[in-house]
């Protein structure tokens, strides 16, 4: 049977692709059906045909499956970011688990049984929904030339107009409409990137969990907005608004923020705690977006770093010195490394403000400050703790942290492919995968956060 594009079809969902696509076949020809679910039996429109594979459109439902649920947001399909916001969530669990599980056989070379033995339950959400305590929201046009706000359709720049994501606080909204409508008073316009004029480009909206304290930062293509003040006593009377702020980016760039923030009213950072940790956080702060996650997320870090007060341990890749700051409390001394300065100069104001006098912090690459201060200065590490970007570890870093010879690293992961590639290479090189768990981080999205212990075989 030939497919061709503009086929219509019927197909039966019988797998879940890693994007959160469903997959069916038909005579043995494979179909990629994003927004389709596992059990579904849908009808479909084929959008791009290869030689023994097609992508479709979802077009209908025809036999829904037992694992489907209706969606919160009307705007799911359009927008992409949720990718199974249709899946039920016990199912999504079930397939970031398999997620992680596949990538570490097929691709780091573990056997089944190893990673089977060695598997703990994945770590959900009692309520996985408006978990976000971050959020960036472009601005920009509709077709009828009304300044909007939303997010951006899936693989576009496109705005879906909605100040009520299901995956952000409520407050959200409120920020939103007050921006609109003081755009709508005075005139504001909205950043084009096509021609690159307009002045409001983004919003960032923070809240801090436990404080109750938000933070709503405009960038803008400019230095300066027209009645500026107005704008800032109109987000003030929002509850809990503790800083309001101008990020200035007047560059033609798809990076969100520019450096400098100039403070309109409040504070230029708010504060949120972490298990019994307080953290300052700024607009260019990087900070875990699900609060009630990230506390079970470094405790399982902290548990399988099986630290007894005696141990000196690196944290590589620190940020604002979030990790860290949790183990120094468990730990002889604790060295952080990170290479963004404002964000070490925060993991520092952080310690100071904690009493913490055991963590030390250094701004570099992981890779090239690792190296010099092993080799020159003979730091040493029982514990190395690596929480690196999604592209995983620099293979310099790997290097070192197998000739520094720690007793036990615990590697944190946002990517479970890269992460299968490092471990792979620490398996080779003497390190045993002990105990590995996934942490659902991100509900209604594909991404989903991992924590392996690894130990020095032979121990």
């Amino acid at each position: 049977m030939e497919i061709k594009k503009n086929d219509i079809l019927t197909v039966e969902i019988t797998d879940t692709g890693i994007e959160g696509e469903g997959i069916g076949k038909t005579d043995g020809f494979i179909l990629f059906v994003k927004d389709a679910v596992i059990g579904d039996t849908v009808q479909v429109k084929v959008m791009k045909a290869k030689k023994n594979y097609a992508y479709a459109k979802l077009e209908k439902v025809l036999v829904p499956s037992p694992f489907r649920v209706q969606p919160p947001c009307p705007f799911h399909r359009q927008c992409g970011g949720c990718q199974l916001q249709p899946l039920s969530y016990e199912k999504q669990l079930e397939f970031k688990q398999n997620k992680i599980r596949n990538n570490l056989i097929r691709i780091g070379g573990f056997s089944p049984e190893h990673i089977d033995a060695c598997m703990e339950p994945i770590i959900g959400m009692e309520d996985p929904w408006h978990y976000r305590n971050k959020a960036q929201f472009p601005f920009g046009y509709d077709k009828e030339g009304n300044v909007v706000t939303g997010f951006y359709a899936g693989r576009s720049h496109n705005i879906i107009a909605n100040t009520d994501c299901a995956l952000g606080v409520e407050e959200n909204k409120t920020v939103l409409e007050t921006i609109l409508a003081y755009m709508k008073k005075y005139g504001v316009s909205a950043y084009d990137e096509t021609s690159g004029k307009g002045l409001i480009r983004h919003v960032l909206i923070r809240k801090g969990f436990a404080s109750g304290q938000l933070m709503a930062c405009i960038v803008i293509n400019g230095n300066k907005l027209p009645e500026e003040k107005a704008l800032a006593e109109e987000l003030w009377k929002i509850p809990g608004m503790t800083s309001v702020s101008i990020n200035v980016n007047t560059e033609r760039t798809n990076v969100i923020l520019g450096k400098k923030v100039r403070v309109l009213k409040g504070e230029e950072k708010i504060e949120d705690t972490i298990g019994d940790v307080v953290f300052r956080i700024s607009p260019l702060s990087f900070y875990q977006v699900n609060p009630v996650q990230t506390k079970k997320l470094y405790g399982q870090a902290l548990e399988y770093a099986g630290l007894t007060g005696e141990e000196t341990v690196w944290d590589l890749y620190c940020g604002i010195g979030t990790i860290s700051l949790f183990l120094a409390k468990k730990a002889k001394k604790v060295y952080g490394v990170e290479i963004v300065p404002e964000a070490i100069a925060d993991a520092k104001e952080n310690a100071a403000r904690n009493g913490i006098t055991n963590a030390e912090f250094f701004v570099g690459k992981a890779e090239e400050v690792l190296p010099q201060k092993y080799e020159e200065e003979g730091v040493y590490a029982d514990v190395i703790v690596v929480d690196p970007p999604r592209k995983g570890c620099d293979e310099k870093c790997l290097e070192t942290m197998v000739r520094m010879r720690p007793e036990r690293i615990v590697y944190v992961s946002c990517d479970s492919a890269t992460l299968a590639r490092d471990l792979k290479y620490l398996g080779e090189m003497g390190y045993e995968v002990r105990k590995w768990r996934g942490c659902d981080m991100f509900p209604g999205t594909v991404h989903v956060e991992t924590i392996v212990l690894l130990e020095r075989k032979g121990q």
